[in-house]
């Protein structure tokens, strides 16, 4: 039988061999050390970093030496981090806060960066040479800027934290921040020579953007209602960060074939979409009543769409880390690294079968089973502490007193019932912010709205802010009695457009206006659909209804699984925009089929007026818009939107 540490070495050795080079160059090794030396230091696991020291300036080329290097490393930081975690910080705010390890990482990674953009300026560093460093630290250069994209862990983030972006916008943007589908946060107009400034402020408020981008695992999401929801089985956070220590810095998946993408659910509702990431995890309970997890590998959207296959429907809590790893090995060692259309991990999926894939996982998870990352309750327990209930007050549900302000403010009422859902915890509920006021591109907020919205979160919901995975944000933690006062506020600053689940509330990608990668403008689209539906009473009537726009094939808009998707598409230099029907994200995820020909730019408006009048001639009463769809099909959408085209 292969030892565990032999087989890690392979894993770790296939995980660095570049597209093009049939075996790996020695400075693609060092490169990936660099990820590991500040945590070596850090742990004090000094016989480790004299190794690492010497295979970089001593050892020609010291393969073995290297893979146990590695291999050793992650375990070492594991075995101390799990041993040495301090205390939770009483900040009264139910988020995960740094020790001085987490700090001490991050602000050293800081520095790196720092000195690397020096580097590069001074000419030691050519283009190519810098771009995988850059890429390290979510830093991208888009049509007109640089981009940088700031890791926000499944979605949460403190009033503190929202200052500080307020700050960065003003001082290095343009005044505003981008709020993405993986519930991170995006500049778009950084200059380059500034980053490094941006990172050190964001360290001084427990942020990053280590693994925002390149080919490795990026930032876990879950329900934004994760902790409050009335239907949630498990709280998912504890287990979200679990994920994001354990992946953080992760040597052997450094260097993936391709960016990889997990997401959890512990509700009865998935408002996670875990049917669509490359592994998507569901709490569930076994007939004994034991916790663990469904776990959903292969789906993704992108080029080539696919729902997840399930490959283990019940995986105790204990393996969770340990199956991640075993899978995350299998994907490394035989997913494709010559064609990056042909690089995900549904790819190899689809092209071994699940019943297979889920083989390999297995003979890998034999060697990992039971080892030293399997998780303990006292490991549980030190990150569930981070995730505790906050100063709750004993209240009653105010439902007369609500129902009384809704007759006498119409505004009021229609807000309450789209912006606002029922909380676990009587008397409380939970408050969407949209981000989707006519005008304003979608998922986008300036820098006083940022400031505003950590003064709310103060006042009215722990300090503690969520963005979501329809780009918008969440006060999770409202007392009913404060939601009259509340949407005041949030009506007089833009915020309180009560479209939450509507049409109007459209999931968009920054599209040809931002992007190197789009075919087409996605936010001009946005605008002019929603410009159409304005009226409320119209938009109400329609009812729920998802409809995302993506400007290019990656999807980065999620326009597959809209019920109706927008794809951005080029038709000789000019643009142009395909229409698909009936996608969901929910459970039993459906992608959407396409309508026909694609449309020009002016034509969405009046293509998308006639799917909706499709539907409200189609409906009955108690359907929404993908009921009508999935009992009629799509030929009475397609008759109407081409007839003037026969």
């Amino acid at each position: 039988m292969m030892h565990d540490a032999h087989r890690s070495s392979i894993a770790f050795a296939s995980s660095l061999i570049p597209h093009n080079q049939a075996t790996p160059s020695f400075n693609d090794y060092i490169m990936t050390l660099a990820f590991t030396n500040t945590l070596l230091k850090q742990l004090h696991c000094k016989h480790l970093y004299s190794q690492a020291r010497y295979i970089k300036k001593e050892s020609p080329y010291d393969k073995q030496l290297l893979y146990r290097i590695s291999n050793d490393c992650y375990c070492s930081r594991y075995s101390a981090f799990r041993a040495t975690r301090l205390q939770r910080l009483d900040t009264g705010t139910p988020m995960y806060i740094y020790d001085h390890y987490d700090q001490h990482i991050v602000e050293d990674r800081v520095e790196q960066f720092r000195d690397q953009t020096r580097r590069y300026f001074a000419g030691e560093l050519t283009e190519d040479e810098y771009l995988p460093l850059r890429l390290q630290n979510g830093l991208y250069v888009q049509r007109h800027a640089p981009m940088l994209r700031i890791a926000v862990p499944y979605g949460l983030m403190s009033s503190r934290q929202l200052r500080m972006l307020a700050h960065i916008t003003r001082k290095y943007d343009k005044s505003y921040a981008h709020i993405t589908t993986r519930t991170n946060v995006q500049l778009n107009w950084p200059k380059l020579e500034d980053v490094p400034d941006i990172l050190a402020d964001l360290a001084s408020v427990q942020m990053h953007a280590i693994q925002t981008s390149g080919n490795c695992i990026r930032n876990t999401t879950t329900d934004q209602f994760a902790g409050v929801a009335r239907d949630e089985r498990v709280d998912p956070r504890p287990w979200c960060e679990l994920i994001r220590q354990w992946s953080t810095f992760h040597p052997e998946f450094a260097r993936l074939p391709r960016k990889f993408k997990i997401a959890v659910n512990g509700c009865a509702h998935d408002r996670a979409a875990i049917e669509v990431h490359d592994i998507g995890l569901e709490a569930v309970h076994n007939d004994a009543g034991e916790l663990g997890f469904r776990v959903l590998v292969g789906g993704g959207l992108g080029r080539t769409p696919i729902v997840g296959s399930c490959i283990n429907e019940f995986l105790p809590w204990q393996h969770l880390l340990s199956y991640l790893e075993a899978t995350l090995r299998v994907y490394n060692r035989f997913g494709r690294r010559d064609n990056k259309f042909k690089a995900r991990i549904k790819i190899l999926v689809k092209a071994l079968t699940p019943a297979v894939f889920a083989e390999r996982v297995a003979e890998e998870w034999a060697h990992l089973k039971d080892g030293p990352i399997t998780l303990t309750e006292e490991e549980v327990q030190r990150v569930s502490t981070h995730f505790t209930d906050p100063a709750y007050l004993t209240l009653e549900d105010q439902e007369s007193a609500l129902a009384a302000l809704d007759a006498e403010h119409p505004g009021f009422a229609r807000w309450r019932s789209r912006n606002v859902v029922s909380h676990k915890q009587p008397g409380y509920a939970a408050v969407t912010l949209s981000l989707k006021k006519t005008g304003i591109a979608p998922g986008d907020v300036t820098d006083q709205q940022l400031e505003l919205i950590a003064d709310l979160a103060d006042t009215y919901s722990f300090s503690e802010v969520r963005n979501t995975h329809e780009q918008n944000m969440v006060l999770a933690d409202v007392e009913q009695s404060k939601l009259f006062e509340l949407w005041q506020t949030l009506r007089d600053n833009g915020f309180a457009t009560p479209n939450i689940g509507l049409l109007t509330d459209i999931i968009c990608c920054p599209g040809g206006d931002f992007c190197n990668l789009a075919n087409a403008k996605s936010i001009p689209v946005a605008e002019a659909i929603q410009e159409r539906f304005e009226n409320l009473d119209y938009l109400f009537d329609i009812g729920d209804l998802d409809l995302n726009i993506s400007g290019c094939m990656n999807a980065c808009g999620h326009h597959h699984v809209g019920h109706i998707g927008i794809l951005g598409v080029d038709k000789k230099g000019a643009e142009f925009y395909q229409v698909s029907l009936g996608g969901n994200s929910g459970r039993a995820a459906t992608l959407g089929k396409i309508l026909g020909p694609s449309f020009a730019q002016d034509a969405m408006p009046d293509v998308v007026s006639k799917l909706i009048d499709v539907y409200l001639e189609n409906r009955t009463p108690e359907e929404h818009f993908i009921d009508t769809y999935q009992r009629i099909g799509i030929d009475k959408f397609k008759e109407r939107v081409y007839a003037n085209n026969h």
